[in-house]
């Protein structure tokens, strides 16, 4: 961790948790968020020519404060998740899969206190077969750091039943269907998608399943590609996502599971 976070992460600790018992306040979601995004943050490594992140995320809390967060529980893992998406994709962070987070009550957590432990894990991946387990709280394991090493291995798998609302630059609208073998695009006429588009590379970018998500890859483009607006190499996508390459966009309208 960069020696400024420590300390800024030490003098929160310093205050904060003091405070929060000593008037009765209860752990706040966007607390919870935070802490979130310093873990993964704590648990950057560097692969390449990517920077991966921790994915999978259990958050334990005392059950006072979990009980606290009982009329958003249902709702609440979801919504960090989310966020822990967002701020990856803000940073341009690698995922190897979707964020999961998971709240949890723990007798051992001080009352306003909150642990998170992160790791990088495949979606059917046991703990053991993931990446080292990196924790925010006493007693935590070693962040993992940039030395360290991991090797992620990715089988095929049958992608999501899934369409495209493709707009082309002069204002046409179709649709393509993602098909099982995924889906590359560019000009050249070989691809599965082909742009109608000078700012395209004649293999521009690739659509692929992974553990069950899509992902976009680009290709070694000249313009590049972007989701959301913001310029990437590699992402999961998600329903609504707009893909922009050269003046296309692609829209991913509709991801049903496989069979």
């Amino acid at each position: 961790m960069p020696p400024l976070a420590a300390i800024e992460r030490f003098f929160e600790r310093l205050f904060e948790r003091p405070s929060a018992r000593l008037f009765r306040t209860h752990v706040q979601p966007v607390q919870i968020q935070r802490r979130i995004e310093r873990a993964m943050e704590s648990g950057r490594r560097a692969m390449a020519d990517r920077t991966v992140v921790p994915n999978r995320f259990v958050v334990h809390l005392h059950p006072d404060d979990l009980a606290a967060l009982a009329e958003t529980a249902d709702s609440l893992g979801g919504s960090l998740a989310d966020e822990a998406l967002s701020f990856a994709r803000a940073h341009r962070y690698a995922l190897v899969d979707r964020p999961r987070v998971d709240v949890v009550a723990d007798p051992a957590v001080l009352r306003a206190d909150i642990r998170v432990a992160a790791e990088v894990r495949h979606a059917d991946e046991d703990a053991s077969e993931g990446g080292a387990p990196v924790a925010d709280g006493p007693g935590a394991s070693r962040p993992a750091g940039p030395a360290d090493t991991a090797v992620f291995t990715i089988p095929t798998t049958t992608l999501p039943r899934a369409v495209l609302q493709v707009t082309d630059p002069d204002g046409q609208a179709r649709e393509v269907e993602i098909g099982p073998g995924g889906l590359t695009i560019g000009r050249a006429d070989d691809n599965d998608l082909v742009a109608r588009d000078s700012r395209v590379s004649r293999h521009h970018g690739r659509i692929v399943g992974r553990r069950g998500t899509l992902i976009y890859l680009d290709l070694g483009s000249t313009n590049g590609s972007k989701v959301n607006g913001e310029p990437v190499g590699e992402v999961v996508l998600g329903v609504g996502d707009r893909i922009e390459l050269g003046e296309t966009a692609l829209v991913l309208e509709v991801v049903e599971a496989p069979d």
